[in-house]
């Protein structure tokens, strides 16, 4: 087995699923940011959430907002529902495992605020349970999805957003994901705090 060739070959996947991305995703990351800024000028905030290496991304950009992305600024309001074990495994074990982001969102989510979903199937269905209790909220939502959006997709209403990944690939998918993130940090910050675009 080659090893260096396959390192390449990663590498050159992921490039290559980066610039399809940036040839159709665009208009939808600008409108993500658009829904976000309304919410967080309005006093609002944003809720992250999904699965394994999404849990990761949820984390990532709510300590982008809370902290800082890369400019000095006041904090910003965001939290990863996907972090508090005490709370899932609560949830998990008196209702049931597809409940653990829904009960939460039902619990901290106003109309106004945001709920950031990201599946790279579009198929989690504690996700898609999420979604559905932030629009009994009056939240809007931006799906980060992959593949052909899955279930997610169907759910969206017409406030909502989806940025969708084409590939069909979990780990190009993720990484695709995290540009995304530091896209919206980078013109969430642009907008509220000035500065040079990238």
């Amino acid at each position: 087995m080659d090893l260096h060739h396959r390192v390449a070959q990663h590498f050159a996947e992921s490039i290559e699923t980066k610039m399809r991305s940036a040839e159709t995703m665009g208009p939808s990351i600008h409108r993500a940011a658009e829904a976000m800024l309304e919410c967080l000028l309005a006093g609002g905030k944003i809720l992250s959430c999904g699965n394994g290496g999404s849990a990761g991304d949820a984390q990532h950009f709510s300590a982008e907002l809370l902290n800082r992305f890369e400019k000095e600024r006041p904090g910003l309001p965001a939290i990863a529902i996907s972090t508090d074990t005490s709370t899932l495994t609560a949830i998990a074990n008196d209702y049931d495992f597809n409940e653990i982001f829904s009960k939460q969102v039902s619990a901290l989510g106003n109309a106004g605020d945001v709920l950031l979903a990201i599946s790279t199937s579009g198929n989690s269905k504690n996700v898609l349970a999420a979604i559905e209790a932030a629009h009994e909220r009056g939240m809007k939502v931006v799906a980060m999805t992959g593949r052909d959006g899955g279930t997610i997709a169907a759910a969206l209403g017409v406030d909502d957003t989806e940025i969708r990944v084409p590939s069909e690939r979990t780990a190009r998918i993720q990484e695709v994901h995290l540009v995304v993130i530091h896209c919206l940090c980078d013109l969430i910050d642009t907008h509220l705090f000035g500065g040079e675009t990238a």
